[in-house]
């Protein structure tokens, strides 16, 4: 059953006409969308990333995992206009947001947000080849804390990849907003 499902939503996915994009080399699409419900594939950039051209090209699918993530995270605001913010004004940004005429936006999890790491990769850490603008080679929040200490949470940090835990809610880093996916456990 599992892979008559991998089947047919693949095969919806490949006969949509997916069309490249310049200068992102992800494809762009008008959808409608299916990603192939499995976390066990790995897609090149410009096959797991889509443009979501309907959503006025402001938002991503990640084919590999289902997400949609903003195009371009926001690198203003906050205290000091540069984006940064502490972890709980980074959860109302998320929640506040408006992409693509959507709402329902959210802080990722640490899963979601190492999902996109590509180790080979540096400043940042992702894809060759993917189609996000105003990615920074710097910490980003997750939703996850620490399950030890819940005034502890866990970050990406997009320069060299690393997934650490024991970051102060009270620090300042940038917020990278996604929709979709199972939400929040403290780990």
């Amino acid at each position: 059953m599992r892979n008559l499902w991998k089947s047919v939503f693949g095969l919806c996915v490949i006969g949509m006409g997916l069309a490249v994009s310049a200068p992102a080399q992800a494809a762009s699409a008008n959808g409608p969308y299916y990603a192939t419900p499995s976390w066990d594939q790995k897609l090149d950039a410009n096959t797991r990333f889509i443009v979501l051209l309907n959503w006025n090209s402001e938002a991503v699918l990640d084919r590999e995992t289902g997400l949609v993530w903003e195009q371009s995270p926001s690198i203003t605001g906050g205290p000091a206009n540069n984006g940064r913010r502490n972890w709980q004004n980074a959860q109302i940004h998320c929640n506040q947001k408006t992409v693509g005429n959507r709402k329902g936006w959210r802080l990722p999890t640490i899963q979601d947000l190492a999902s996109l790491i590509d180790p080979t990769q540096s400043n940042p850490v992702l894809p060759s080849g993917h189609p996000f603008s105003n990615v920074q080679s710097s910490i980003y929040w997750s939703a996850t804390t620490d399950a030890s200490n819940s005034f502890l949470v866990w970050v990406v940090n997009f320069a060299n990849g690393n997934v650490d835990a024991g970051f102060n809610k009270g620090n300042f880093f940038l917020a990278w907003c996604v929709r979709g996916g199972s939400g929040v456990d403290p780990q």
